[in-house]
């Protein structure tokens, strides 16, 4: 399948697919022309690296999913990804149902209903913790 192909079928555009490629997700059997050329099988390649990021993973830990023998998807990997989405689903519903409450509250103000109010310092203490998480970071990476 040349690229214009893997394109259609994946629905990525080119430019993913040389990026994919660059970064050794995939790869190219040669070319055609200035068209590179990709076996079948890279559609696959492509749902899973689709499904990785869907699920959060990054392309680096997608890419050592990925082995000369096929893929070897670490479990325990996937049991902490599955973790981290019940905490932001349960994050997700929580903000959901507040903002649903906040909607239908007979409060004359929404700074006025203490279940807003609650929503709002939830969403603060979250900001600001990532924030923190975020600082942390890079203090470390400039620290010897």
């Amino acid at each position: 399948m040349d690229i214009a192909e893997v394109a259609k079928a994946s629905g990525l555009p080119a430019s993913t697919l040389r990026f994919y490629e660059e970064k050794g997700l995939i790869q190219s059997n040669g070319r055609f022309g200035l068209r590179r050329l990709f076996s079948a099988n890279v559609i696959e390649r492509l749902a899973l690296i689709s499904l990785g990021r869907s699920a959060g993973f990054s392309l680096d830990e997608i890419g050592e999913m990925f082995t000369p023998e096929g893929p070897d998807i670490n479990r325990t990997l996937l049991l902490a990804k599955a973790d981290e989405l019940d905490s932001k689903i349960k994050a997700l519903t929580s903000m959901r149902d507040g903002l649903r409450h906040s909607a239908a509250c007979n409060a004359p103000n929404h700074f006025e209903c203490p279940k807003f109010l609650r929503l709002l310092r939830v969403a603060g203490k979250n900001r600001f913790r990532q924030a923190n998480i975020k600082l942390k970071r890079k203090v470390r990476t400039y620290l010897p």
